[in-house]
């Protein structure tokens, strides 16, 4: 009997020790995944956060090389990147390569052309064709339209890429009659944003997207500091009436949509729009964008040392859009990238890493020796995060 207890026990025993053995690789294998997955994934975060010139110049090389053959891909493929995508494309190109001649000056002789390039490009007339349409055949620089009082808020984001290119290039870079429709546009801008009870402006007929104003806002403080107009007044007025209209105070995100004159709520709070402000407003006033970036990090999920920024404040919910790009459990593709910008603006290095190692996750980061660049997102997602993480403390340099 006790023979016969001793040979059952053993097979149990083996059994129990195989399980253990199991229960335990898979703990260690948990654990090697739990630590070691989100190290790789930020192995260039304390790089990007601290402005390596090695990484920026690289990205860099990337966006500009993409520059030196659109012309080319646009006259072969006339339908293939045009429009409002195409135009954020340039806008953030000009953008990025503009704040690092502004971080580092050595690199203008480089880097400015380039940026007055892609600015330039921002404003061809295919570019806003998708804003000339939405306004019945009004462009947004023609005399009539400059005029009127419709909003063309869209526009801004060219406003805002031709701004910083000119703040780089030597004075005369530009031909007169660029300088002529920037100034134009702009003096628009401020007599329309002056005007407004809610601090918006339009985009499309009835439609008032409260981060698209914020490009119009940072273009005139852009502009004011080129040109040396004082717009204090007009932008004190926006920082104001966004504190005040357009900022949903249970969450302190952006009200996503909104009515131009009576700022009724057309959308959501929602992360996508408050981190793209949260960008533009860096330009204008750093406690508002201080203000929206603290907004846009409380609504930050973690996992396992990931980050990633609910699109819609607590209480509502949707689908993602061209917006947000996918909804992923609540987590915005879109708002989880703008928001790089800003952590690393306002020195929010855990936040900014725990970010970038989802961006480096989703994006697939290919690097060579002097070429940066994330192999989704195509072209604008490129563009977008070559401005995010190139932007930071040095855009104080524009408001000086």
């Amino acid at each position: 009997m006790t023979a016969t207890h001793s040979s059952d026990a053993k097979p149990a025993r083996s059994r129990a020790w195989r399980w253990g053995a199991w229960l335990g690789a898979l703990a260690i294998l948990g654990l090697g995944l739990r630590l070691g997955v989100p190290a790789w994934c930020g192995r260039d975060a304390p790089r990007w956060y601290d402005g390596d010139p090695a990484l920026q110049r690289a990205f860099a090389a990337e966006l500009v090389e993409f520059e030196a053959h659109d012309s080319a891909d646009r006259k072969a493929h006339t339908n293939r990147f045009a429009g409002e995508w195409a135009l954020v494309t340039h806008q953030m190109v000009a953008l990025g390569l503009a704040q690092l001649c502004l971080a580092h000056p050595a690199w203008k002789s480089e880097y400015a052309p380039v940026a007055k390039q892609a600015a330039l490009r921002s404003f061809l007339p295919e570019m806003r064709a998708f804003g000339t349409e939405a306004w019945r055949g009004e462009d947004a620089l023609s005399t009539a339209a400059l005029a009127g009082p419709h909003g063309h808020a869209y526009l801004g984001y060219s406003a805002l890429a031709l701004g910083m290119a000119r703040l780089v290039n030597p004075p005369g870079a530009f031909p007169p009659q660029v300088i002529a429709a920037h100034d134009a546009l702009i003096a628009a801008y401020v007599r329309r944003l002056a005007a407004s009870p809610t601090g918006l402006i339009e985009t499309y007929p009835g439609e008032a997207y409260p981060t698209d104003v914020a490009a119009v806002a940072a273009a005139i403080a852009v502009h004011a500091r080129v040109t040396g107009v004082d717009r204090s007044k007009v932008l004190a007025h926006w920082v104001e009436r966004v504190r005040h209209v357009q900022i949903d105070r249970a969450s302190g995100l952006l009200i996503q949509r909104m009515g131009a004159r009576d700022g009724k709520r057309h959308d959501a709070p929602r992360g996508s729009g408050t981190g793209l402000a949260a960008y533009f407003a860096s330009f204008v006033d750093r406690a508002l964008a201080a203000q929206l970036t603290d907004a846009l990090l409380r609504s930050e999920a973690t996992f396992a040392g990931f980050g990633g920024v609910r699109e819609y404040a607590s209480g509502h919910g949707g689908d993602g859009d061209v917006d947000s790009g996918p909804v992923i459990l609540g987590v915005s593709v879109s708002a989880t990238g703008f928001a790089i910008a800003s952590a690393r603006a306002f020195g929010r290095r855990e936040a900014f890493t725990r970010i970038y190692r989802t961006v480096d996750l989703f994006g697939v980061p290919s690097s060579s020796a002097d070429h940066f660049r994330f192999r989704t997102g195509g072209r604008i997602g490129n563009a977008l995060m070559f401005a995010f993480l190139t932007s930071g403390p040095q855009l104080e340099l524009a408001r000086r």
